[in-house]
């Protein structure tokens, strides 16, 4: 919007560089976003690394999937890097624009007059109080968002936590590719974040992890974690945890249930939030950003909140494509990926493994669709499907026996209870049908 010569004044908590262990990965079809904002040149001088794709790990095999980027230009690929570094970049881009006011402050909560938003109320660094009024807020104050309350119907789930390790000296086994161990109990991730630095981050399921203070979760580590990741990371892996910078944060998913509110409008982990595992977050996002600008550029005058209102309504709509494909892939890798004692549960997850190693078709579908390259719902669908009866298959050849044909069957039942859920949380009519939708045609408000 400040592209567009509209004055914008930011908010923000803490404008020193973040330091975090996710929004770390920026899959390819993000950086095509940053491209269509005019932002890619946030990603040099940061020591941002290419990313080119997947290695999966399982059992001592592995196999390598890349990013389908032939049809690209040469600079198109994912980006990895140091989540706070590429925070200030984009900082300093936006303050360098002259109708931009950049300021450090905590947002206490909205202002609202007959139940349309007219602005927020904030404290500043040195602890004024203050007011801020514009014709539209767009909050994004996060996962932890204490905004979101009256914008949506915030249902949060916390299916695991990440535990975040920092690799140094050390070279992962297939270069600018970022790492996928299908570990038990769940998946360990590996890529790059700097020329010198490899992220590690280790899923743990459910709300509580070891003790880092009391040494549990160095124990847990050398353990339990160790003995599972490639040999050519183990020596840098035990001296990232002795040196003892271990992180912890838990990993949230929520599904966008938006109250549709004139004034405001809801964005970024404040309003949708998927499972961390596919790098997807920064992507939806930034997805999310070119829809609205999209939306908002042939608007004059944004003052009239209930026809902007009506009108950005659209936006729920236009943005599932991108974020839904996303949201989805994401919930169902998750549980596919993590071990299981169920027979059908390890079958679904070998099948998943031995049909991305088959290559083409096979492996060009599903990371076009992690990438962010291909959004296309149905098509997440179909490959998940495909997985699920290359698994049945898999079972039933060359001689089926009534054990093997009762687990390909709880298999398929497994696999629709992994995928319709979410779907349904998704919305089906948004995510497959979005044409139906009266908003999708939403035009602008006369006023523009």
């Amino acid at each position: 919007m400040f592209q567009d010569g509209r004055r914008v004044h930011v908010i923000e908590r803490d404008l020193n560089e973040p330091d975090r262990i996710v929004g770390e990965l920026l899959q390819p079809g993000g950086y095509l976003k940053l491209i269509e904002l005019g932002l890619e040149d946030c990603v040099d001088e940061i020591d941002a690394q290419r990313v080119f794709g997947y290695a999966l790990y399982k059992d001592g095999k592995n196999s390598r999937l890349s990013y389908p980027l032939e049809n690209f230009h040469s600079d198109v690929a994912g980006r990895s890097f140091h989540n706070g570094r590429f925070i200030q970049r984009m900082r300093q881009k936006s303050a360098s624009l002259p109708n931009v006011s950049l300021e450090q402050g905590t947002v206490t909560s909205l202002i609202e007059k007959k139940g349309t938003i007219k602005g927020v109320h904030y404290k500043t660094k040195g602890g004024q109080e203050l007011s801020a009024y514009a014709p539209l807020t767009i909050v994004c104050d996060g996962c932890f968002s204490n905004l979101r309350r009256s914008l949506c119907d915030p249902k949060v789930d916390v299916p695991s936590c990440f535990v975040g390790l920092v690799l140094e000296n050390c070279e992962l086994p297939h270069a600018n590719h970022g790492h996928v161990i299908l570990a038990d109990p769940s998946p360990i991730l590996f890529y790059p974040i700097s020329s010198t630095e490899i992220r590690c981050l280790v899923d743990v399921p459910g709300t509580k992890v070891p003790s880092v203070s009391n040494g549990e979760m160095a124990h847990y580590l050398k353990t339990v974690v160790a003995p599972q990741i490639p040999p050519e990371l183990y020596t840098a892996f035990i001296s990232a945890i002795d040196k003892g910078n271990i992180r912890t944060m838990p990993n949230r998913s929520m599904p966008a249930a938006p109250h549709p509110t004139p004034g405001a409008l809801l964005m970024g982990d404040a309003f949708n939030m998927r499972h961390p595992l596919t790098g997807g977050g920064m992507t939806v996002a930034l997805s999310d950003i070119v829809v609205l600008r999209d939306l908002i550029r042939p608007l004059h005058d944004l003052h009239d909140a209930s026809a902007l209102c009506k009108y950005l309504e659209s936006f729920y709509t236009l943005r599932k494509p991108v974020a839904s494909t996303i949201n989805t892939l994401a919930g169902a890798l998750y549980k596919v990926f993590s071990a299981s004692p169920d027979p059908a549960r390890k079958e679904m997850r070998q099948a998943c493994f031995d049909y991305l190693s088959l290559g083409g078709v096979f492996s060009n579908g599903p990371i076009s669709l992690l990438s962010g390259l291909n959004p296309r719902p149905i098509s997440l669908v179909l490959h998940f499907f495909a997985v699920a009866i290359y698994g049945v298959g898999r079972l039933l050849l060359p001689f089926p026996s009534p054990k093997r044909i009762w687990i390909g069957a709880r298999l398929i039942s497994g696999a629709s209870g992994i995928i319709f859920p979410i779907i349904k949380a998704e919305g089906v009519r948004q995510m497959f049908f979005p044409v139906t939708v009266p908003a999708y045609y939403r035009a602008p408000p006369v006023f523009c």
